[in-house]
């Protein structure tokens, strides 16, 4: 792990990127998206998780998030424990066309690192970065929301299902229970006050 994306302070707000081994694209199935749906309600109702944005992309995970325990890495690694063993538990057991050859790539994986025995799911590391003010939280929710648009899935942000556009933007999504950054007041007489960021 790159000394740069170290959590050094497990009580603050985070920007979490987790990555699927080889980046194979298993979130192309709506089950396995679910999956991650699900795991966020559990961790932001019984964990402690602060959820403020995310995404799920189809092969990588973007979070905003804190802990109310001063328990970041902790969360984190269960979050990915979880989901890792719910779909690997999915992937074995229903009808998956890719199955045989995720499973492949996902126990080769197992090789490199002597943690996993069977099947390694998610890559190490979180590529963890501190929000250290909340211009640098809004420049990470524009990156995570606009997300989907840049890679030609949707036109706008907000069409995008599996994110916290919709929550920002009418107080709606597949989480409810996102907590929405206060959005920060724009001077429109300041020159570069069109830049929601400046």
């Amino acid at each position: 792990m790159k000394e740069g994306y170290i959590i050094r302070d497990q009580e603050k707000t985070h920007f979490i990127t987790a990555t699927v081994v080889d980046w194979i694209d298993v979130f192309t199935n709506k089950s396995y998206k679910d999956v991650v749906i699900d795991s966020l309600n559990y961790c932001i109702k019984r964990r402690g998780m602060i959820l403020y944005g995310y995404v799920i992309m189809s092969n990588h995970v973007h979070l905003i998030m804190q802990s109310k325990d001063g328990k970041l890495s902790d969360l984190i690694r269960d979050f990915k424990k979880f989901t890792a063993t719910t779909i690997l538990k999915e992937i074995n057991t229903k009808p998956e066309s890719r199955s045989e050859w995720m499973l492949e790539r996902f126990k080769k994986a197992t090789k490199t690192h002597s943690r996993n025995k069977n099947y390694q799911f998610w890559r190490y590391g979180n590529h963890a970065e501190e929000i250290y003010s909340e211009k640098f939280l809004w420049s990470k929710l524009d990156y995570i929301h606009l997300n989907p648009v840049r890679a030609g899935i949707v036109e706008k942000a907000s069409h995008y299902l599996y994110s916290s556009a919709t929550n920002y933007i009418d107080g709606k999504g597949v989480l409810s229970n996102i907590e929405l950054a206060a959005n920060p007041i724009i001077n429109v007489l300041r020159p570069s006050s069109f830049n929601r960021n400046e």
